[in-house]
């Protein structure tokens, strides 16, 4: 039996791609665990939840062990994937090419126009929000955009 992956497990698969900042690698590991729970119904990183925060999609651990990055970027990493099936990296690939060429702030400013963060964020006064995104939010939104494409 396999390993269960992490968010750590899906920030290293983005991090052996190239470097980048903590802002890009959230929102493209929030988009794999987004899109691998629409297609396959499990969540690839049980060990966290995203919460709505002023900047977009959070993983409150991931955000803690990269911080003392602030504004520059991760080294990028070798990382042995034996914790994802071969159906689990196609989907991180297909996160990668369709998400991977944008900047930090371009996915941020996607994730805004999108329901989960949409309907989840709700700051305090310190215009901060801990809420937890719902996964079946993120699975009922991504769905309807595989219907809307499938249309086409």
């Amino acid at each position: 039996m396999r390993e269960q992956s992490s968010i750590f497990d899906v920030a290293n698969f983005f991090l052996s791609k190239e470097s980048m900042t903590n802002k890009k690698l959230q929102k493209l590991s929030y988009y794999a665990v987004a899109w691998i729970y629409t297609l396959r119904g499990e969540n690839v990183a049980p060990d966290t939840e995203f919460q709505a925060w002023r900047h977009g999609p959070v993983s409150p651990e991931l955000y803690d062990r990269y911080k003392e990055y602030g504004y520059r970027s991760i080294p990028s990493v070798a990382e042995d994937f034996s914790k994802f099936s071969s159906e689990e990296l196609d989907l991180l690939e297909s996160v990668w090419y369709t998400y991977g060429d944008q900047t930090g702030n371009s996915l941020e400013a996607l994730t805004h126009t999108e329901d989960p963060w949409k309907h989840t964020f709700r700051p305090d006064a310190d215009n901060r929000c801990k809420e937890p995104i719902p996964m079946d939010l993120m699975r009922n939104f991504y769905s309807s955009i595989l219907i809307e494409e499938d249309d086409c």
